[in-house]
């Protein structure tokens, strides 16, 4: 249940994120009441998750599907510019979490 806990407030975080991207600067009320209720209902998930999660292996991919997720949305969305390196730095944060969720024992879960 942690980790169904941990990717929800993963994939908050990148809600958060576009939203903030969309509230240019704080200063559209729509998308900045969005982010905000994004971004504390992701932090309420992540913590929740930290019960039975050790701390660095659950920021380390909370802050993970928050990074891949908006580099995503960002390319997908946002028509931002993608290059050989920006997949190598998304393909090695992907396999770095793959390596924390295999090394995370099995009764943290």
């Amino acid at each position: 249940m942690a980790w169904i806990l941990l990717l929800i407030a993963g994939v908050l975080e990148v809600v958060w994120a576009y939203f903030m991207k969309q509230s240019e600067g704080f200063t559209r009320l729509v998308p900045t009441g969005i982010m905000t209720v994004a971004m504390v209902a992701s932090f309420g998930l992540l913590a929740l998750a930290m019960r039975s999660l050790p701390l660095g292996t659950a920021y380390a991919v909370w802050t993970g599907i928050g990074a891949i997720g908006a580099f995503v949305v960002g390319v997908v969305i946002l028509d931002e510019h993608i290059n050989v390196g920006r997949i190598l730095g998304v393909t090695l944060i992907v396999a770095g979490l793959v390596v924390l969720k295999l090394s995370t024992s099995a009764d943290a879960a």
